[in-house]
């Protein structure tokens, strides 16, 4: 009987794991009946909703036929609902929106009060199951154009912005977003690659600003500078400032004015479009005491910009780049700066203009066509003044117009840069070498003067042999003009940008020259 007793619990306990089987294989069996009696949720979403939906909420309109064709491409049903509610990629997409802040944008969607409750107040959304679906797809559109776009072309023209405007297509944007389901830009693809750096400084200043900010530096009327072995209360002041924004990696508190702190101090200066100096000034001072809300302010304007910018422009093998209110140019080669140069641009009155072109020739001894505007205004009053004021300017009559001869005192130098465009508009060498001293060198016509042109024109010809460096400045000597045709034309960029992230990974702001971040910060604002 003892032998049984195994025996008979092992066969209890086969009985138990087969009923307990069978039980389970029922049990799941239910659950794919269950959910097969449960259809997919369909909804039917044809032309004639998506107009009668647009007469209702016309505000929306201009995204209609982007919503027609990507409903179309959908087989006319919903995107964002299945039969639990909304789908969660749409949650995603309310999320972003609301925080648009992030983005450097404050807006609202037209129709925020229908909007809201689909994610925030579910019983109090009173919209059907189609209009539900069409309001999140219009969301979609929306975020796309504020994030993505940017202001209308129409309003960056009458802003003289005129370089090329990047060209976002809606539906092979929503292609990738609800393939991977995400508008996260996690490759950061989709937009010009300062946009990314600029959003990451605006959370840094955010999160200064939501500290306090920093303190006003307190000095005297009579103040001048700040030299070292000088003491002052505003000394610890500035100590604390910089250790704010990162310049002065450690605040001993000390009101005594040390290297470190002038080290720091000419740092700050480098990254803020002033000439670093071993003492600080009145203008220095102004400068710190800016208020960290305008450093927002002028991110977000430079975020816009951004924008409005090709991402495929940075994949160019070479190209010149100009930014007016920094008075630099880089040129770019196979990702790399490989020169940098001060240059001169136009004044307030004869702004350079924001556009780009393609530099096709090189203009060695160059003679100058005098614009009519100068003929008009400067040349004639002169000529009326001085009978050898021709002459004495090295100016002649050409076919019923004005030049300057080529030489050492033609208004161009010895070299230009054409890039042909209907501003005429283009690069050159200059006799007036002392104003790339300045910090401030909007002084030009409108044309951009290059402090290193013999420079340039070496890099840009390195790889034809026969343009020796000798023969370059040969050239530029010679007091005859010659034309060099480039073998392959180098795009140049005039941009204009008062913040920017340098390939270090330091946030720069430059003086707003011409005084037009204001107007752009207002149509954002009231957009």
């Amino acid at each position: 009987m003892k032998i049984l007793y195994p025996l008979a619990a092992v066969i209890i306990l086969f009985i138990a794991v087969s009923c307990n089987s069978k039980s389970n294989d029922k049990e799941e069996k239910h659950k794919k009946t269950l959910k097969a009696e449960v259809p997919e949720l369909k909804i039917s979403i044809d032309s004639t909703d998506i107009a009668i939906f647009y007469q209702t909420y016309p505000k929306l309109v201009k995204f209609q036929g982007d919503v027609s064709s990507l409903y179309k491409k959908k087989n006319d049903t919903q995107l964002w609902l299945d039969n639990k509610g909304v789908v969660e990629f749409g949650s995603t997409l309310f999320n972003k929106y609301k925080n648009l802040g992030d983005e450097g944008l404050k807006t609202n969607f037209p129709y925020n009060e229908k909007i809201n409750p689909i994610f925030e107040r579910l019983g109090d959304n009173k919209l059907s199951q189609v209009d539900t679906d069409l309001m999140i797809t219009n969301l979609y559109f929306y975020y796309a154009e504020k994030v993505y776009g940017g202001v209308d072309e129409k309003t960056t023209t009458s802003l003289e912005w005129l370089l090329p405007r990047k060209k976002l297509n809606y539906q092979v944007f929503s292609d990738s977003i609800f393939k991977h389901a995400t508008i996260n830009d996690d490759n950061k693809s989709k937009m010009f690659s300062q946009y990314y750096k600029l959003r990451e400084a605006l959370k840094k200043y955010r999160s200064i600003e939501k500290k306090g900010g920093w303190k006003t530096i307190e000095v005297d009327e009579d103040f001048k500078s700040f030299k070292v072995g000088d003491s002052a209360t505003a000394i610890a002041q500035i100590r604390e400032r910089l250790a704010i924004t990162g310049e002065l990696k450690e605040n001993n508190k000390s009101a005594v004015c040390d290297s470190i702190l002038i080290s720091a101090m000419k740092d700050y200066q480098m990254h803020h479009g002033n000439t670093p100096k071993n003492t600080i000034l009145k203008e220095h001072i102004d400068e710190l005491n800016l208020p960290v809300s305008d450093r927002i302010k002028t991110i977000i304007v430079n975020m816009e910009r951004c924008r409005w910018i090709d991402p495929g422009l940075e994949k160019g093998k070479e190209y010149i780049e100009v930014n007016i209110p920094e008075f630099k140019l880089y040129l770019i080669r196979d990702h790399e700066i490989t020169f940098v140069s001060e240059v001169v641009v136009g004044k307030a009155m004869t702004k350079t203009v924001i556009f780009s072109g393609m530099m096709n020739n090189i203009v060695f001894s160059p003679y100058w066509n005098v614009p009519q505007s100068i003929i008009n205004k400067e040349i004639k009053p002169g000529m009326a003044k001085n009978k050898n004021y021709l002459a004495e300017k090295h100016l002649e009559w050409n076919n019923g117009a004005v030049r300057q001869v080529p030489g050492v005192n033609n208004s161009l130098g010895l070299v230009k840069f054409l890039f042909p465009n209907s501003n005429n508009i283009y690069l050159h060498d200059t006799p007036a070498k002392s104003l790339f001293e300045r910090e401030n060198r909007a002084f030009s016509h409108g044309c951009v003067r290059v402090a290193k042109p013999r420079e340039l024109a070496i890099e840009l010809l390195k790889n034809d042999p026969k343009w020796t460096p000798q023969r370059i400045e040969k050239a530029m000597h010679a007091g005859k003009e010659s034309w060099y045709t480039l073998k392959k034309k180098v795009p140049v960029y005039i941009g204009y940008f008062t913040a920017w992230v340098d390939r270090k990974g330091r946030l720069n702001f430059y003086k707003d020259v011409y005084q037009r971040d204001e107007s752009l910060l207002k149509l954002l604002t009231e957009g």
